[in-house]
């Protein structure tokens, strides 16, 4: 009986694969699907309840111990580095493998083989951003430069392979099963694979989009609406740093022409809204121990199976533990015996668009300069699964792949795309994290980002011996002013980037006067740092409720660091609820309905607990009254971006009377004060809507988080109407689908004391209890404790397994 619900669920998904046959690619055939000895009953299992004292895993030159906690966590004691990263492998696959090898065919293009026809354009795009040629190009580096991390790859990779070849068809992951395919062979080149595919994830560009803005608005207009930097801009780094370093010299062309047509293709997918996250570390000074403390929560898609997966790998020279990324080696976000790190997206401008100027139809040359440049073709055999394959021949330029052509997304001659981007670089990513685990100080952290190149990220640090630092680490192009910002000529020599800043001279801080280091994927510096940086989506609002906090604070204990990463206080509501009212006046005052949402408005505190109702409230107004305002935008026919919430605020605040409020197709003025007017009718309106529909509105039960199977139509193996708090633009970052995938707090001391969580669970087994069981405690913003353990410790073991 205790399974009954997993064989509910599992029918339940079956059918719907069946009913779904088109985006899922051909039924599976359910007689195997059924048999009770191989099939999906073989499923219905708790990882715990299959242990076994000792597992056969070859290659290995010592016994290796895993040590399973209450929540499924394993801690790997080895006794060198090759046999520890061949057990990581073993291990993460036990738990993990088809979340690890369907990452990866996601990031290789190669979804069409899974589930048909349906998959060929989106496995199109991903080849033409060239993400499986940089991970070519990144094990090529690591053959050529780096046989230390080569030979532990490849250790990996056999620990997985080892456990694919022991599996019977009936413990196969039973997505496989409803997918009717078969696990294949791990490689080093998946594991490079999937650090870029983070990189896609994380990077975004937006050239093609500003490029329409200034042919449409001219610079002037733009300037006004999408400045460089907010007037609140509260960076990465702190303001009063001092660069100490002579600056290369970047020239800027003079008169230099950029392209000036309108872009009607569509873009490329930029990351999910709400993609970002948190960081900081506060010095002894500022606790009440007197040890420095760090909270890190990476804000990502929520998704079953997580993630991430939790671990300690242990040497007798090191012990890390914290969160690992299923096919990856070692600790991405974590601490060892002497430091602790964590990572969030730096959102800095690493891809870059070329016009190419194709010498004839055949295209087997593009003008640079006074010449005619060769191309390689480079032909993508995309496997489709009950068809023939479909192949696409890609033009590679010196900048990159031409992404757009007359192939893909346009049947003009003259729209020939090239992408440049820093994954098309040979990098080790991988050798940054297995420094970063065994790292000492904050000498020891500088030389594992000294490896790091994509995607950008801002690196805190907290050492035992009481240091912090935040540094912005990724290879970063030096650029003259605006060179990035718009598409560029690909003809002309003088838009290529003119090398690469150093990095000892990446903006970074050691030990500020403050007390803290911290990063919400803000501005990473205010002007006076002496390089060009830019990139459209700085967040505006976590970073500044973040900073105020941390200087507010003293005495500060884990519990305080917790508290803040739960933090639920609107801070965009609080600036622009009153603004709105206030433009609103008293026109709604007569209608009883509207006045009690107004009333439950003006009582807010704004904070977006999960039983509030005016965050649901204010959240619908202001998106009716944005899109009421940029509505014009809409329709200028080609893609381009709206100003963002903290400028629109500014805008309502400011200048109400803006030109920019005006509406060309009517005979009246129109001010910020009518937009906002609009928006609130159209919020009364939605609001009776949903009330007779839905009845309350609190919330937590209007914006229904929910954490989704990685395959959206597994919709039962996903767990929905989650009731938290939070959401964009906070620092409990919890939106719909998006929110902090893991959530870390450590403080150094002689004894450290380490907690994190993260939604789901160890398991990537919907079958398993410790699938999807840290929920809860990460929905009411509780943690798990996280300390190290000894191989010898026995409180709390769930079992213990011996590979040999």
């Amino acid at each position: 009986m205790k399974y009954i619900g997993f064989f509910i669920a599992l029918a339940i998904t079956v059918a719907l694969a069946i009913a779904v046959s088109m985006p899922l690619g051909p039924v599976p055939p359910l007689a195997p699907l059924l048999d009770p000895n191989h099939g999906f009953w073989q499923n219905s299992y708790s990882e715990d309840e299959l242990a076994k004292d000792e597992l056969e895993l070859s290659n290995l030159t010592s016994p290796v111990t895993v040590v399973y906690d209450e929540n499924l966590i394993p801690h790997i004691f080895a006794e060198n580095e090759e046999d520890l990263y061949r057990a990581q492998g073993y291990v993460t696959a036990k738990h993990r493998l088809w979340q690890m090898e369907f990452q990866t065919m996601a990031a290789a293009g190669r979804i069409s083989e899974i589930v048909g026809p349906i998959a060929i354009e989106l496995d199109r795009m991903t080849r033409r951003k060239g993400l499986g040629y940089g991970a070519e190009l990144g094990l090529k580096y690591l053959q050529e430069n780096d046989p230390e991390i080569l030979k532990l790859a490849e250790a990996y990779a056999d620990g997985v392979n080892q456990y694919i070849d022991q599996l019977s068809p009936g413990q196969v992951p039973v997505e496989y099963k409803i997918l009717n395919y078969r696990p294949e062979h791990w490689t080093t080149y998946k594991s490079i694979l999937l650090l870029k595919y983070m990189s896609d994830m994380l990077v975004g560009d937006r050239d093609l989009e500003y490029s329409n803005l200034r042919k449409i608005l001219g610079q002037e207009m733009l300037d006004k609406l999408y400045p460089d930097f907010p007037v609140d801009n509260d960076p990465v780094i702190e303001s009063e740093h001092l660069w100490d370093f002579t600056p290369l010299s970047v020239t800027k062309p003079d008169s230099i022409p950029f392209p000036n047509d309108l872009l009607v293709i569509d873009p490329l997918p930029q990351p999910e809204e709400g993609t970002g996250s948190n960081n900081w570390a506060v010095s002894g000074s500022k606790t009440k121990s007197g040890n420095p403390i760090l909270a890190n929560d990476p804000h990502l898609s929520l998704n079953l199976p997580s993630l991430w997966y939790s671990m300690q790998l242990s040497t007798p020279n090191h012990s890390v533990k914290g969160a690992t990324l299923p096919g990856a080696l070692g600790v991405i976000s974590g601490f060892n015996e002497n430091i602790a790190w964590g990572v969030t997206n730096a959102t800095k401008d690493a891809r870059d668009w070329y016009k190419i100027t194709f010498q004839d139809n055949q295209r087997k040359a593009y003008r640079y300069g006074d010449e005619w440049r060769p191309t390689t073709f480079r032909i993508e055999e995309i496997k489709v699964k009950g068809e023939n394959p479909y192949l696409d021949t890609v033009v590679y330029t010196h900048y990159g792949p031409v992404v757009y052509d007359r192939t893909f997304k346009s049947e003009r001659q003259d729209v020939n795309f090239a992408l440049k981007w820093t994954v098309h670089e040979g990098s080790n990513e991988q050798r940054t994290f297995i420094m970063m685990n065994k790292g000492k100080n904050h000498e020891d952290y500088n030389k594992a980002l000294d490896n790091y190149s994509a995607p950008a990220q801002n690196f805190v640090l907290a050492s035992k011996s009481g240091d912090i630092a935040m540094r912005i680490q990724g290879k970063f192009p030096l650029k003259w002013k605006e060179q990035g910002k718009f598409f560029m000529d690909g003809a002309d020599p003088r838009f290529e980037w003119q090398g690469y800043i150093p990095n000892e001279q990446n903006a970074s801080t050691l030990n500020p006067e403050r007390g803290f280091v911290s990063s919400a994927n803000q501005h990473p510096v205010d002007p006076s740092y002496p390089y060009y940086v830019f990139d459209n989506s700085y967040e505006h609002y976590r970073n500044r409720r973040l900073n105020n906090r941390l200087r507010e604070l003293s005495d500060i204990t884990t519990d305080d660091m917790k508290a803040l990463q739960f933090d639920d206080y609107y801070l965009h509501a609080a600036e622009a609820l009153p603004v709105m009212i206030g433009l609103l006046g008293t026109s709604f005052d007569s209608y009883p309905q509207a006045k009690k949402y107004l009333d439950e408005l003006k009582s807010w505190d704004f904070f977006a607990d999960p039983n509030q109702k005016a965050p649901t409230l204010f959240y619908i107004w202001w998106d009716k009254a944005y899109d009421q305002i940029w509505k014009k935008w809409s329709e200028f026919g080609v893609p381009v971006v709206e100003p963002n919430n903290y400028q629109t605020v500014r805008l309502l605040q400011i200048t109400p009377q803006d030109p920019v409020f005006d509406v060309d197709k009517t005979d009246v003025i129109e001010t910020a004060s009518d937009h906002v007017k609009i928006g609130f009718q159209a919020m009364v309106k939605a609001m009776k809507e949903w009330e007779e529909k839905e009845g309350d509105y609190s919330w937590a039960n209007y914006k229904r988080t929910s954490v989704q199977h990685l395959v959206p139509q597994f919709a039962p193996f996903s767990v929905t109407n989650i009731y938290t708090g939070g959401g964009r633009g906070i620092l409990n970052a919890t939106s719909e689908r998006h929110g902090a995938s893991w959530r870390m707090v450590v403080e150094m001391g002689d004894e450290i004391k380490a907690f994190g969580v993260y939604p789901g669970g160890q398991s990537g087994n919907p079958g398993s209890k410790f699938y999807s069981n840290f929920i809860p405690i990460w929905a009411n913003g509780e943690y798990l404790n996280f300390n190290l353990r000894s191989k010898e410790d026995s409180e709390g073991v769930l079992f213990q397994t011996i590979l040999k």
